[in-house]
């Protein structure tokens, strides 16, 4: 049986289960609520369901990481994880539907294929990584939606291949955490947090960009 309120110790910075004691990592979730609230500005009134959905997610992201980076307890980690697997699906499909054109049911299908190709490939990256390692499926998606789509929507695949850039060097931030931690005692974990609420947000104008593009040629 899950103990709902354990204390979960899990990067540099916390020293203790008190509420405060990730700081650094608790107030850098701000970054996610500021990336919202840009990209709610830029979508202004483009009539994007899907682009405010992720807008939302991301705003979400900040609340879910925040919640857990104080309370540290296992009911605060589904609210952490719960949100970028919303965004990560539903970005999927969106990108599905509307850079490749699918069907909706194709393109739902195609963005549920997502969980069994992270079953298979996050493993590959375990000893490198450890538990940053089930993040690693992600920018192997995206460099090969970038490449995919290099000659169908260029300015989209650069703009992909970009996202998937920043994402390495966030995850990087994420999985040296604990290994620098003597030599760095507050962690790198908040570098995560702030390269990834520029990562997703660029990645959410790079939607709006594509679909915006896709108006002015009447398609």
């Amino acid at each position: 049986m899950v103990d709902w309120t354990a204390a979960i110790d899990a990067y540099c910075e916390r020293v203790s289960p008190d509420y405060w004691a990730e700081p650094v990592n608790a107030v850098t979730n701000l970054a996610f609520v500021l990336a919202a609230v840009v990209m709610a500005r830029r979508l202004g009134r483009a009539g994007l369901p899907l682009a405010w959905v992720l807008t939302g997610l991301l705003a979400a992201i900040g609340v879910g990481s925040f919640l857990f980076h104080t309370f540290a307890q296992p009911w605060a980690a589904i609210m952490d994880v719960a949100p970028i697997m919303g965004f990560t699906l539903v970005y999927i499909y969106a990108a599905n539907r509307h850079f490749w054109g699918l069907r909706p049911w194709l393109a739902a299908l195609g963005a549920a294929a997502f969980l069994p190709f992270a079953a298979v490939v996050a493993p590959l990256f375990e000893p490198v990584m450890g538990g940053s390692s089930a993040y690693a499926p992600l920018p192997v998606l995206i460099f090969a939606y970038a490449a995919l789509l290099r000659s169908r929507a260029p300015e989209t695949a650069r703009g992909l291949a970009i996202g998937a850039g920043i994402l390495c060097v966030s995850l990087a931030a994420r999985a040296l955490d604990e290994p620098l931690c003597d030599a760095f005692p507050i962690g790198t974990h908040f570098a995560w947090h702030l390269l990834n609420a520029l990562m997703l947000g660029w990645m959410i104008e790079v939607y709006r960009r594509h679909m915006l593009a896709r108006a002015a040629d009447g398609r």
